[in-house]
């Protein structure tokens, strides 16, 4: 059983950050990548970051380099750091396993809005 513990998600107004975390736990033996996804009301689930064990991370068009993902060498952990947040980034943002199996792994989710 894995599990995806997600924190740091909350309100903050416009121009802000908020920095993400999430941690894997379970009977895990290795971790290719971790990521992000966020969904809006409304809209699809769309690819924030990710980023491999050795460190190449890709984003999703719109971060335009206010976001960046990190990982705890070591740990299986990743963190999404967001600075000039609008409200066009309020969304649920889900930490996010590929697998090679039939599932990904994806944590509960955490709420971010941002509003003034």
């Amino acid at each position: 059983q894995v599990q995806l513990v997600e924190s740091g998600g909350g309100l903050v107004q416009p121009g802000g950050s908020l920095r993400l975390s999430c941690e894997a736990f379970g009977s895990i033996a290795s971790i290719a990548a971790m990521g992000w996804y966020r969904q809006a009301p409304g809209k699809q689930r769309e690819l924030v970051a990710a980023i491999t064990s050795a460190g190449s991370a890709n984003y999703g068009d719109f971060v335009k380099g206010r976001f960046t993902i990190s990982n705890a060498k070591g740990k299986k952990m990743v963190y999404l750091q967001m600075n000039s947040l609008n409200p066009a980034d309020t969304a649920v943002y889900y930490c996010w396993v590929p697998t090679p199996g039939p599932t990904d792994w994806w944590g509960p989710g955490t709420q971010v809005t941002v509003s003034s």
